[in-house]
C-alpha cells in the first residue's frame, strides 16, 4: 500500500442494510429463553452501539446489575443462531439504495480497501451480510466482539486495514462510514475522517450537528466525495 491508498470502514445496521429489528426480536428470544425476561430489547435504542453494550443494557435495565464478560459471550453465542433462524423466516432484511453500485465503484479502485466498523459481532455481522448478499464485500473489519466501545472497534479495523494492505495508511485518509451520532464520534476518538448517511434514524441536522466531515441523505454521492476529496 502507498501513502495514497485510503480505508474505507463501513458500519452496517442502518448504512448498508436494514434488518427492521431482527436483531432485537433474536436478543429478545435469547433472553426469554436464558433467563425468563419477555421484551428484553424494549425501550432500548440499538443505533450505533455494539451487541456486548446492549446485552450488558438488558441487564442493568431488567435485572438489575450489569452482565458478567462470561454472560456477555453466552447471550451472544445463542444471539447468533437466534438471528439466522429470524432472518431466515422473515423477509424485513433489505439492502439500502445505491449500496451495491458504491460497492462496486469502490472495488474498482486499486488505491482503497474496503472493510466494516460495526457494532456487531463479528459472526452475527456474517449472518447480516450474508443474508443481504454483500458477504464477500468487505475483507476485514473491526467488530463489537473486539469491544464493547465503538471507537476501540474502529481502531482494531484500522490496524486489520493496515495488516492487509502492508503499510501504515495516514488517519486523513482513513473514512468512516455510518448513519448515527456514535460512528461520528469513535472515528473523531481516532483522528480520522466520517462521512455520515442519513438512511438509519438519525436526521440530516442531527449528524451535520455533530460533526461529520460530510452528511448525506444516501450512499449515491460517496464515489464522487471521494473522487473531490480524496482522489
Amino acid at each position: 500500500m502507498t501513502t495514497t491508498s485510503v480505508l474505507y470502514l463501513f458500519d452496517i445496521d442502518g448504512t448498508l442494510l436494514r434488518a427492521h429489528g431482527a436483531g432485537a426480536r433474536s436478543l429478545d428470544a435469547v433472553f426469554a429463553a436464558r433467563w425468563g425476561v419477555t421484551g428484553a430489547m424494549r425501550g432500548i435504542d440499538a443505533g450505533g452501539r455494539t451487541d456486548p453494550w446492549l446485552v450488558d443494557q438488558v441487564f442493568v435495565q431488567r435485572l438489575g446489575r450489569h452482565a458478567t464478560a462470561a454472560e456477555i459471550d453466552e447471550i451472544l453465542a445463542a444471539y447468533v443462531p437466534a438471528l439466522a433462524r429470524e432472518l431466515e423466516a422473515s423477509s424485513t432484511l433489505r439492502v439500502l439504495p445505491h449500496v451495491p453500485d458504491v460497492l462496486d465503484a469502490l472495488a474498482r479502485r486499486d488505491d482503497v480497501h474496503v472493510g466494516l466498523a460495526t457494532g456487531n459481532i463479528e459472526a452475527g455481522a456474517r449472518v447480516k451480510l450474508g443474508a443481504a448478499g454483500l458477504l464477500d464485500r468487505f475483507a476485514f473489519g473491526g467488530y463489537g466482539c473486539d469491544s464493547a466501545d465503538r471507537a476501540a472497534l474502529v481502531a482494531r479495523a484500522i490496524e486489520r486495514g493496515e495488516a492487509r494492505a502492508g503499510a501504515p495508511c495516514p488517519r486523513e485518509r482513513v473514512v468512516v462510514v455510518g448513519d448515527t451520532v456514535h460512528d461520528i464520534a469513535a472515528a473523531r476518538a481516532c483522528g480520522v475522517r466520517v462521512v455520515a448517511v442519513a438512511t438509519g434514524w438519525t436526521s440530516l441536522e442531527t449528524l451535520e450537528a455533530a460533526g461529520a466531515d460530510a452528511v448525506m441523505p444516501d450512499l449515491s454521492t460517496l464515489p464522487d466525495w471521494h473522487a473531490a476529496t480524496l482522489a
